[in-house]
């Protein structure tokens, strides 16, 4: 399994897509988390701590041993040992610049977009939601190919992106996840960036929530992260099946001008995936 990204922070935004949570059986969680407003994402959540070396000034928690595993692959979803459900999680992901200054974080630059998918364990009363998202190598997914951002805000490229996801079982393939466009998250551009640079910053241990910056430290704050910003809404056949051993995932982000969903659904059941204006992320589970 190729690293490509194992010196990025890894992390995850819960909540930033109407009704998702409430799908995944995770409302409750969250339920004691204020925001700024009624839209605003829940939290963020670490997935992968590259370089973690636990800081010898007292801390306020210290995160799972697991999150220093990495745990991002092109190719294949690793089933976790127990048994227990798991989903995917169509998401974009987002390849960023991070800065600093005063030891908090100044100015979050995303350089580049893909397909991304969140993989998650579903299992009641976990005591952080990064306890669901990574149990090994494998356990995430981002696409081998993602696309060059010309800038972050209203008007850029992503203006003219969807994403959708099917699953592939015994040679049947189902929408898994809604088709919709990227500008349907809740919080996007420069509104995502900066409350993400805020989040970081200010994230306390709480609930399921866990403190972001004391994280970063100990991994003597990195240059680069990954960040996916959200699950997308499921098909009502996506919110009831869960992953088995030979199922195949697919995860799109597409330039909508370019290609109808027609279009994508005709590439996968031929197997004849187009490269221009798509990020395509094609696992399959063991």
């Amino acid at each position: 399994m190729q690293k490509k990204y194992k010196d990025y922070l890894g992390l995850g935004i819960a909540g930033n897509f109407a009704l998702h949570l409430a799908q995944a059986g995770e409302l409750e969680e969250f339920k004691d988390i204020i925001t700024a407003d009624e839209a605003a994402p829940k939290g963020i959540f670490p997935f992968y701590l590259p370089s973690y070396t636990p800081s010898k000034k007292a801390t306020t928690r210290t995160p799972k041993h697991i999150l220093t595993t990495y745990p991002l692959s092109s190719s294949t979803i690793k089933l976790p040992q127990q048994d227990v459900n798991v989903q995917t999680e169509p998401e974009v992901g987002l390849i960023c610049d991070v800065h600093y200054k005063n030891a908090k974080i100044s100015d979050i630059i995303p350089t580049h977009f893909g397909a991304y998918n969140d993989c998650s364990i579903r299992v009641a009363g976990a005591e952080k939601i990064s306890d669901k998202k990574n149990w090994g190598g494998s356990s995430k997914g981002i696409a081998s190919s993602l696309i060059t951002i010309d800038t972050f805000q209203k008007g850029s490229i992503l203006d003219n992106y969807s994403i959708c996801s099917f699953l592939k079982r015994d040679n049947i393939i189902e929408a898994y996840g809604e088709n919709v466009e990227l500008t349907g998250y809740s919080y996007f551009y420069e509104k995502l960036t900066l409350w993400i640079t805020n989040q970081i910053n200010t994230q306390k241990d709480f609930g399921p929530l866990e403190p972001l910056n004391e994280y970063i430290e100990a991994c003597n704050y990195p240059s680069k992260a990954v960040i996916s910003i959200g699950a997308t809404r499921y098909t009502e056949y996506g919110e009831k099946t869960y992953l088995k051993a030979n199922d195949e995932v697919f995860v799109l982000v597409y330039n909508h001008n370019t290609y109808s969903l027609k279009d994508i659904v005709t590439a996968l059941n031929s197997e004849q995936y187009p490269r221009e204006d798509i990020s395509i992320l094609h696992q399959k589970v063991v």
